[in-house]
């Protein structure tokens, strides 16, 4: 059986993968593994809206179950922001080290004590049939001053989680999948991806 994750983001695929590999026995297939079609666009206001428009579009287009997620950051200092827009921060056009860049400026003159944030996710499971379920997952952590490791992807280089001294692009991929935000989403959607799966 096949499950489509609705992104062409190499590193959140492989990331899903890892995840749900010891959970569900699935072959997970990304955007570029399919023929294509356009991507709509994330207009929701909230990380479930943007995660339940992608995995709708790529169900209807695919006829597979499919699987999206938003993530994102959201910095206690900026209000929650960038949240949802978090991919978009510094501009449409503009890549991982220009946001990340941007919101270090945005806070560069707040205290160490007032650093906190949050990466948060919102898994949606959508299958051809129209059933849809969505699942949420938060990482806690404060920011750094400056960029840390290289592993993982976005802001992962300056962020700390909760109990840690490490930022997660100094973590290993399996350290990072054990507390991660999209770790604890992805196995709450597992067993409802299993289910639809053996139906």
């Amino acid at each position: 059986m096949r499950l489509v994750l609705a992104t062409r983001n190499v590193a959140k695929l492989a990331e899903l993968r890892r995840i749900l590999a010891p959970l569900v026995s699935v072959e997970v297939v990304g955007l570029a593994d399919l023929p294509e079609f356009p991507e709509v666009p994330e207009t929701g206001a909230t990380f479930a809206e943007n995660a339940l428009i992608k995995a709708r579009e790529a169900a209807a287009r695919t006829g597979l179950p499919a699987v999206a997620d938003d993530s994102g950051l959201a910095v206690d200092a900026l209000n929650g922001m960038p949240g949802v827009l978090s991919a978009r921060w510094a501009g449409s056009a503009a890549g991982d080290a220009a946001n990340l860049r941007l919101v270090l400026e945005q806070v560069a003159d707040v205290p160490d004590d007032r650093r906190g944030a949050a990466f948060v996710c919102a898994a949606a499971l959508v299958t051809p049939d129209g059933a849809e379920q969505v699942v949420h997952g938060t990482m806690t952590g404060t920011l750094l001053r400056a960029p840390r490791g290289t592993n993982g992807f976005g802001y992962d280089p300056v962020f700390v989680p909760t109990g840690e001294t490490r930022s997660t692009a100094e973590l290993t991929p399996a350290e990072k999948d054990a507390i991660s935000h999209r770790g604890q989403a992805f196995r709450g959607l597992a067993p409802l991806v299993a289910g639809v799966l053996t139906r």
